[in-house]
């Protein structure tokens, strides 16, 4: 009977070693292999590895070229989900890295151009296509066959938000810096009655009337943009410019902060601050804004 015994462990033992699962494989060597194959141009067989290791990948540098290899060779089949993921990690793991910057936008601006394609091919008359078109035009200089791309779209789609808005981002382009711009106002006025929440159409309005000394109707669009997008950081910035133009001074400290803390490295917002500090007699505050000010220039490039 004890040897009977003996024997039934010692089956079970050898069954259950013959039924032990194998072990998993390691992520690092999955994915030197992976990188292996992908340098000799076999992303179809790369690609799945890749993406299975890279989440467990330890060793940074690494996960540096194994991001790297899924994002190129997701590329090259276009698997555009898998390729974001990639560049979505790499931005996030080594953002000041140069070849993750050139990478990033290069193929981003790949993603870009298949996606515009596609959307040619698939709905060539709907209006993302034909706004896709206008914006063409318009980054080409064509303003007229830009304006005229979105007038065709107005006609169709009268109440279409975002299009008056770039109609009259189209008119103050055309006319420069000292053009008339009483019709691309009228635009971003028929904007808002469409879309009453368009910070950006606010903003702009808001820019129009600083520049010809309606600071009062300026400083009222800049509060309305900021208001409808608190984040709107160059809101603050006009506001305060429009306050500190009145002479208002008190009244644009308050924007004036809050723009500095959004974006401290402005020297523009520093100095605009400075002067509201001086001018209501807080002394050490403008000292404390003009030597910020002075660091902030001198952090940016020379031209």
């Amino acid at each position: 009977m004890r040897a009977f015994t003996v024997c039934l462990l010692a089956v079970s033992t050898l069954h259950a070693q013959n039924t032990k699962k194998p072990a998993a494989p390691d992520p690092a060597a999955s994915a030197q292999h992976a990188l292996k194959l992908a340098e000799a141009g076999r992303c179809k067989e790369a690609l799945p590895a890749l993406i299975r290791s890279v989440p467990h990948l330890t060793d940074k540098e690494l996960l540096y070229h194994a991001a790297m290899g899924q994002a190129r060779c997701a590329m090259a089949v276009d698997d555009t989900p898998n390729a974001v993921s990639a560049l979505m990690l790499l931005k996030r793991e080594f953002p000041d890295d140069p070849e993750v910057l050139f990478i990033c936008t290069h193929y981003f601006s790949q993603l870009a151009m298949r996606s515009s394609q596609e959307l040619a091919v698939k709905a060539p008359t709907s209006i993302q296509a034909r706004r896709l078109e206008a914006e063409a035009f318009e980054s080409q200089g064509k303003w007229d066959e830009a304006v005229g791309m979105y007038r065709g779209i107005l006609k169709d789609n009268p109440k279409e938000p975002g299009i008056h808005y770039r109609v009259g981002q189209v008119l103050i382009s055309k006319a420069g810096d000292s053009g008339p711009v009483d019709g691309a106002r009228a635009e971003f006025q028929q904007e808002l009655e469409i879309d009453p929440r368009s910070a950006p159409s606010e903003f702009v309005l808001g820019e129009l009337d600083r520049r010809t000394a309606n600071f009062d109707n300026a400083a009222r669009h800049f509060t309305h943009a900021a208001e409808i997008d608190p984040e709107f950081a160059e809101a603050y910035l006009g506001l305060g410019m429009s306050l500190t133009a009145a002479s208002k001074f008190a009244d644009a400290i308050k924007p004036l902060e809050t723009y500095t803390k959004m974006l401290p490295d402005d020297p523009a917002g520093h100095f605009q601050l400075a002067m509201a500090y001086g001018r209501t007699g807080n002394r050490e505050a403008a000292q404390r804004e003009t030597a910020l000010q002075k660091a902030a220039a001198a952090k940016r490039p020379s031209r």
